[in-house]
């Protein structure tokens, strides 16, 4: 903890020691004034030049616009006026501006250890200008920490400063500006957060494309003010550290080459598993670094590494345990990687994850990292999910026209012991594309196909799946009937309306359309279908958000008759969290209204289980080797131990600090299964729990198992 604290005291420190040591600019009104009324000086007497001279527009006083004008500028150290930014709704607001800076006079400069030097500041100016009030001149105390906390309507905030002597001290900090909103930063993968824009980016019309996700921070711009979003939440805090927790990153540095921030991550939460004796409380602490920034214009990169330890509710921990890696390892967190033992009952588990982005024109994105992906439009895909663990990756995005094209690159590892060798786990490597047409503007179409290969008999990397446009199933056709496993899958969505789409997925691991018309049910037949409703603004509330989704898949789809080669990654399935053979109905209720936010969510489904000490596969688990069915027609899903589950959840949560996502939450979970036959990894089981929790959301936690 005293790690934590120390960038924290050290930038405390340096921010005191630079105000102490600089000195305003100063108009010809202000010169007699003391030195610690000079900032309120300048502030009120630049306000009543811009409003003294600012002539509204025709255009603007017609509309009854009502609104703001952000103005960034500079006082060079020769004491001149110099616009840097204007963001205005009208470009005759942006001109009156720079009228009114053409005729400011040329004043005494800043100082900084009595050298002029330059100040850079943000302007607010409201619309109607009677909106603004100037803060009357007044004497202040000796000590200007000591000056009244008067609130300024119309304030100006210099950026922190680190004056030039030298090349070394000419490495200083401009105005941040929060660049990473028209960056190519990746939006984190929360549910939540993405629901704030969903709407934003189906409107009837829009050229985008929303099933490849994450989303670049510059794509969801054009079409939602994320950054606007963001600091319309921001808080009056006038301390450091005020501003720090509610409203900004820990650290952030900017200048006209390069940016970064950094910032420490939280995921606390303690909660109660109300029908597992086993435990008095279940718990997990993780503390994480995140570090991301930008190099130029088209460079950027992310970094975030995690420090965990956790408990959790009974359930989650048998699941946790059932796909437990070789190695003597007790467990996989599903979602985040093998776990150690940490204590009598708990689980320590480390996770990093990271990327760089480049985009070398409007056209393309590459990516290298290790992380996850999600292709779809509902809240499951049956295509790519973010349901398993990090993985390496190499992603080219293309985007020009009415189309995007992702090619995606994976190395993947099987960690079962039936199948680790010398005691390291099996490679395995997966390549997708997926195509993305927008057929009107209204109808949107995807094509998706999938190869996964091992690392056997020296084969490596195969180079025939590093070309970007061929036909997947042509190559491992090519390569031998064991040479890869090969999926395709169809995704469509149509915008009912600008509040309501449905969206849709396929997935087809084979298929025999002779077996499916004749009505014998094969096995030969893996696939799986889903079909969803999203709602925005429902019922004309604004901000409240409905979806409703079916999923189902067949058995033995995602699964292989050379068992590595199956659809997962670490034990887990790499589409849905529960593998193959059931289906569910899944409806999710969101709403935000400033920093509050609160969900819904229910979900029903039939599940198909494998019975203890039975040489058959039944189709559920994607590990198994599909040739141990126990026949070949009369397939149907939830055959083998039949399971029912219901899962139900309710949260409610504030968000404390916008731009980094960090929230104080409250969460009730109830989970009920019911099998035919009570089995070691499947059996009857109710779990309430109720769980609370501060965290920095950045990926999803999936606990409906």
């Amino acid at each position: 903890m005293k790690f934590f604290l120390l960038p924290v005291i050290l930038l405390a420190s340096f921010l005191v020691q630079a105000q102490n040591a600089e000195v305003y600019p100063v108009f010809p009104d202000c010169e007699s004034v003391k030195y610690n009324s000079l900032e309120d000086c300048f502030k009120n007497a630049l306000v009543a030049f811009i409003i003294g001279h600012f002539e509204t527009p025709p255009k603007v006083i017609g509309n009854n616009y009502t609104g703001e004008i952000t103005v960034v500028f500079e006082v060079s150290k020769e004491g001149v006026f110099r616009l840097m930014y204007i963001n205005a709704a009208y470009d005759e607001l942006k001109d009156e501006i720079s009228r009114i800076f053409s005729l400011l006079p040329v004043i005494e400069p800043a100082k900084y250890n009595t050298q002029p030097t330059s100040m850079q500041f943000r302007l607010p100016i409201k619309i109607p200008l009677k909106r603004n009030e100037i803060q009357e001149l007044e004497s202040l105390p000796a000590d200007i920490d000591e000056a009244p906390k008067e609130k300024k309507s119309n304030n100006l905030q210099a950026n922190e400063l680190v004056r030039a002597n030298n090349e070394y001290d000419a490495v200083r900090s401009d105005l941040f500006t929060n660049p990473r909103y028209e960056s190519n930063i990746n939006i984190p993968l929360s549910h939540e957060y993405y629901s704030r824009f969903d709407a934003a980016l189906n409107q009837i019309g829009t050229n985008n494309h929303t099933a490849s996700k994450p989303f670049l921070f510059k794509d969801v711009s054009k079409y939602y003010d994320l950054k606007s979003d963001v600091e319309k939440l921001y808080q009056d805090r006038k301390t450091l550290v005020g501003r720090k927790i509610w409203n900004e990153h820990m650290l952030r540095f900017q200048n006209e080459d390069y940016w970064f921030t950094f910032d420490f991550a939280l995921d606390l939460q303690l909660g109660k598993d109300f029908n597992d004796n086993s435990a008095d409380y279940t718990y997990n602490n993780t503390r994480a670094a995140i570090f991301q920034g930008g190099l130029g214009k088209h460079l950027n990169f992310y970094t975030v590494v995690y420090e965990n330890q956790g408990r959790f509710a009974g359930y989650f921990n048998n699941w946790a345990a059932s796909i437990r890696p070789d190695g003597g390892d007790p467990a996989i967190i599903p979602g985040r990687g093998i776990a150690k033992p940490f204590g009598d009952d708990a689980y320590d588990y480390p996770v990093a994850e990271g990327y760089l982005s480049y985009s070398p024109s409007k056209y393309f994105n590459v990516q290298f990292g290790h992380g996850k992906n999600f292709i779809g439009d509902g809240y499951r895909s049956l295509l790519v999910s973010d349901v398993t663990s990090p993985y390496p990756y190499f992603k080219l995005n293309t985007t020009f026209w009415k189309l995007k094209y992702t090619n995606t690159w994976m190395s993947m590892r099987d960690v079962r012991p039936a199948v680790t060798q010398d005691g390291s786990y099996r490679t395995k490597y997966m390549a997708n594309h997926y195509l993305s047409l927008n057929v009107t503007k209204r109808l949107n179409i995807g094509l998706f196909e999938s190869v996964i290969w091992e690392n056997d008999n020296n084969r490596g990397f195969d180079i025939n799946y590093l070309n970007p446009v061929i036909f997947y199933r042509a190559i491992e056709f090519s390569t031998g009937a064991r040479g890869g496993n090969a999926l395709i899958g169809l995704s469509g969505k149509y915008k009912l309306s600008n509040y309501l789409n449905a969206y849709t997925q396929v997935i087809i691991d084979e298929f025999s359309s002779s077996d499916i018309f004749g009505g014998e049910k094969s096995w030969k037949n893996k696939l799986g279908y889903q079909l969803g409703l999203k709602y925005f603004d429902a019922f004309k509330v604004p901000n409240l958000f409905l979806q409703l989704e079916y999923n189902q898949v067949r058995p033995y789809t995602y699964s292989h008759n050379t068992e590595v080669l199956n659809y997962g990654h670490n034990n887990q399935s790499l589409a849905h969290l529960w593998g193959a053979n059931f289906r569910e109905l899944i409806a999710i209720a969101r709403y935000k209204k400033d920093r509050w936010y609160g969900m819904a969510k229910v979900i029903y489904g039939k599940r198909g289980f494998d019975y203890d000490n039975d040489f058959y596969s039944y189709g559920g688990d994607i590990y198994r080797n599909y040739e141990d069915r126990p026949f070949d027609n009369g397939v149907k899903i939830g055959q083998g131990n039949t399971g029912i589950s219901f899962f139900g959840q309710l949260e409610t949560g504030y968000i404390i600090n916008p731009e980094t996502n960090l929230k104080l939450y409250g969460s009730f979970i109830y989970r009920n299964m019911n099998t035919d036959i009570n089995t070691r990894n499947n059996f009857d089981i109710s779990t309430s729990w109720l769980n609370f929790g501060i965290r920095t959301d950045i990926f999803n936690w999936y606990y409906d198992y």
